[in-house]
């Protein structure tokens, strides 16, 4: 079966449709991490509890406050847990 320029047509624009469509999938990767944080949680966006992104200040921040409390007795974590997450809601 001899090949002919239909063939070769038709393997190009699957090839440009693939190549296409792995292109949308990089950029829908960054602008979902972005657009997520924009939207309220009723929506489908993030809780208002929950942790902040790795790479921001406020992960370094949260990690080691996290660390912090890890290494506190059981006893006392309790305790302290109460009056931090009145004070938490008191900020935002």
């Amino acid at each position: 079966m001899p090949i002919r320029a239909r063939h070769i047509a038709a393997l190009v624009a699957a090839a440009l449709a693939g190549l296409g469509l792995s292109g949308c999938s990089s950029i829908n990767e960054k602008l979902a991490a972005g657009m997520s944080d924009s939207l309220p949680a009723w929506a489908g966006g993030l809780p208002a509890d929950a942790p902040p992104r790795p790479g921001t200040a406020k992960y370094d921040e949260y990690m080691k406050e996290r660390e912090r409390r890890r290494l506190i007795p059981a006893a006392e974590r309790s305790e302290e847990a109460k009056p931090a997450s009145s004070s938490e809601d008191a900020i935002h």
